[in-house]
């Protein structure tokens, strides 16, 4: 909340802010798979199913920008670089936690919805 001599908050509420940096489709699926453990890109994008390489490889930059995801370059030849979550990373994932129960737990009643709206 703002005082007399703060600014403005650009967020409406926490929630606000936490979607400003999980927004889209593909970021709260990387989330959830680098939080098991780190992941080189190919493995990555075949965790993601459905996200093309573009795609993906902005996610992981808008992601390593914000200070979500560290990318890990050995400087090898052939290359190798591996994605995992930064300390901060990890307690975004761990926020996502009861959302993923909440998904799994109510899985069929999703269905359901999304083939009435089909």
């Amino acid at each position: 909340m703002a005082t007399l001599n703060s600014p403005v908050s650009p967020f409406i509420c926490g929630l606000d802010a936490a979607l400003r940096v999980v927004s889209g489709k593909w970021k709260p699926l990387i989330l959830f798979f680098l939080a098991k453990d780190p992941k080189r890109y190919g493995e990555l994008k075949r965790c993601v199913q459905g996200v093309s390489d573009k795609m993906l490889i902005q996610q992981l930059k808008e992601l390593e920008s914000d200070g979500i995801v560290t990318r890990i370059d050995f400087k090898e030849i052939p290359p190798r670089v591996v994605y995992e979550l930064s300390p901060f990373g990890l307690t975004l994932a761990s926020a996502l936690v009861p959302l993923c129960e909440w998904g799994t737990e109510h899985s069929d009643n999703i269905e359901k919805i999304l083939m009435r709206r089909a």
